[in-house]
């Protein structure tokens, strides 16, 4: 992954650095599927509809967050590889498909 911070595979960690910069994302209710991008993404909005698409047939929750509102060198994490869906314990890189999204749901 190539990232300023290096974050290998540790989504704790990830997921801990983002809610610092983010503090309303430690609540139970955001915990879910964490979508990172920015306005003006085409890609970003891409991976919605897929995220939407699968919402569709699955009940799941997520929660889309810009990048800019992280500090910089978070947000510069990130720059060069959104769109990024986390989950409690994974990360999935874009492109990815309907069919990525539904086994992110299988532990």
């Amino acid at each position: 992954m190539n990232n300023s911070k290096n974050y290998p595979d540790d989504i704790q960690s990830l997921r801990a650095d983002i809610i610092k910069a983010m503090p309303r994302l430690d609540k139970a209710e955001y915990q879910q599927w964490w979508l990172l991008g920015t306005s003006g993404c085409h890609l970003c909005d891409d991976a919605e509809l897929l995220v939407k698409r699968l919402q569709a047939v699955q009940p799941l929750s997520y929660q889309n967050i810009d990048i800019a509102d992280f500090d910089e060198p978070l947000m510069l994490a990130f720059a060069t590889s959104i769109p990024v869906l986390l989950t409690a314990n994974k990360r999935l890189d874009y492109p990815f498909s309907v069919l990525d999204l539904q086994q992110l749901l299988w532990p």
